[in-house]
């Protein structure tokens, strides 16, 4: 079986992408310094910038995983990756300047110069490898050749999935499985070679790199002897767990104590994800605070000449891990709505609202006030409505996943919220759209349904 060059050399590639990532970041400086200041001359302490920065992203991206192998991850997931240091790097360029009070030293437009052209470069070179690599796997170079251990639902499922994907560059020569009926049969366009006794044999004869296991999780004991048979064979063994069938929400493997583990119910705002969500929420609601101040003051005189009672009303709710806080909103309702009722789940024709407070309900103005719980840090401007703890108690037994959606802060907007899932809409369809924000977080979904959000609160007749 023919081995590529670049398949050969793959350490002296990776190595390669390594050294150019900091000498992209040194070239993006110096030329934003030829665009903007004229001339290739640049003082000392600009070199020692760039170099530092340089040095700093040696650092951050082998920590964000973009020397691991790309093979299988999409193109948008490494761009996704490589926006997120880029945005770490700025941030640490813009904290060094402010800290060590060095910002007259440096130009502002050279720096927002030199931080989009390192970006754009990092992009452009990645976009580029991963072209090259493809027209490599259309020739049938740089392939990783594998069988799959198990021909049931689990190994015709990961055939189809890396057909699929043919820029991944798996080429696949068989099955291997000991149930005898399937010798023989081609199952989703792979033949299944023979038992599993079988591939060790064949090992001898051909140059396989990967061995992937696609055993049923009771099969532990047939792990264990293939493991043990491959032992003596140079390639690389890939255990798929039959897990699929559980209930997953932002699954992953980590490491705990030297072990391995895989996480079936994870938060997805964990180390890094926790500190850019944190900072999305501070920025965000403080800007948006100073500007809506001035309706924010309007809407308290009318609330005071609509109805006798305070302002702001204040409300138990669950957040994060369940934990309680109270929940602030512009007060819609008279202060004894709910001394003869007790609790009751209020809807957007809520009867007991004031007339202003219906306004306020229909146009989300009683929603306002959240924004100083963000600042606060109970909520986010992005995450799950959050429920009175006697709703959460109720509802925690009667619909599934309820509680699993306290895996991230409370939200002021949600993705269930923006597509019109408000007011007294299906509890349980609610539940699902929260438990896939949680599944498919990033910065990028929050923009998006920040932006959303502006568009539908004037389209929906839901309150939220």
């Amino acid at each position: 079986m023919k081995r590529s060059l670049l398949k050969t050399n793959a350490p002296l590639f990776e190595q390669l992408i390594r050294l150019a990532d900091p000498l992209l970041v040194i070239v993006a400086g110096i030329l934003a310094y030829r665009l903007y200041l004229g001339d290739f001359g640049l003082p000392e302490h600009y070199i020692i910038a760039i170099g530092g920065m340089a040095i700093l992203a040696s650092v951050l991206f082998p920590a964000a995983g973009l020397y691991s192998s790309q093979r299988g991850v999409t193109l948008f997931e490494e761009m996704r990756r490589l926006v997120n240091v880029s945005l770490l790097l700025a941030g640490a360029w813009f904290a060094f300047v402010f800290l060590s009070k060095t910002g007259s030293d440096f130009s502002r437009v050279w720096s927002i110069y030199w931080l989009v052209f390192t970006l754009a470069a990092h992009l452009s070179m990645r976009v580029g490898v991963r072209a090259m690599l493809r027209q490599l796997r259309r020739r049938g170079q740089n392939l990783r050749h594998i069988v799959i251990v198990g021909a049931g639902h689990l190994g015709t499922s990961i055939a189809s999935r890396l057909q699929n994907t043919p820029w991944a560059g798996f080429a696949i020569h068989g099955y291997y499985d000991d149930s005898v009926n399937l010798h023989g049969l081609r199952l989703a366009g792979v033949p299944v070679r023979g038992s599993i006794d079988r591939l060790l044999t064949d090992l001898e004869l051909e140059a396989i790199d990967q061995v992937w296991i696609a055993l049923p999780l009771r099969a532990e004991e047939r792990i264990r002897e293939l493991l043990h048979g491959l032992r003596v064979y140079p390639v690389q063994v890939r255990f798929v767990p039959d897990i699929f069938n559980f209930s997953l929400l932002h699954h992953s493997v980590t490491e705990v104590a030297g072990l391995p583990v895989i996480n079936l119910t994870d938060s997805p705002l964990q180390g890094p994800n926790r500190v850019i969500k944190g900072l999305e929420d501070l920025v965000l609601s403080a800007i948006i605070l100073i500007a809506l101040l001035p309706l924010m003051a309007l809407v308290a005189i009318g609330i005071k000449l609509s109805s006798p009672g305070p302002v702001l009303y204040r409300q138990q709710r669950i957040t994060w891990n369940g934990e309680r806080f109270t929940m602030l909103k512009f007060r819609s309702m008279p202060v004894d709505a709910e001394d003869l009722t007790g609790p009751v789940w209020a809807g957007s024709d809520e009867s007991r609202a004031t007339r202003f407070g219906r306004f306020l309900r229909r146009t989300s103005l009683d929603e306002l006030p959240q924004f100083i719980n963000v600042l606060r840090g109970d909520m986010s401007i992005v995450g799950p409505r959050p429920e009175r703890p006697e709703f959460v108690t109720r509802f925690k037994r009667e619909i599934p996943g309820y509680m699993q959606k306290h895996l991230v802060k409370a939200g002021i907007t949600g993705w269930a919220q923006v597509n019109d899932l408000r007011g007294n809409t299906s509890l349980r369809d609610r539940i699902q759209y929260d438990l896939y924000y949680v599944e498919n977080w990033s910065i990028w979904f929050d923009l998006r349904i920040i932006a959303l959000t502006l568009i539908h609160l004037v389209r929906s007749d839901n309150a939220y």
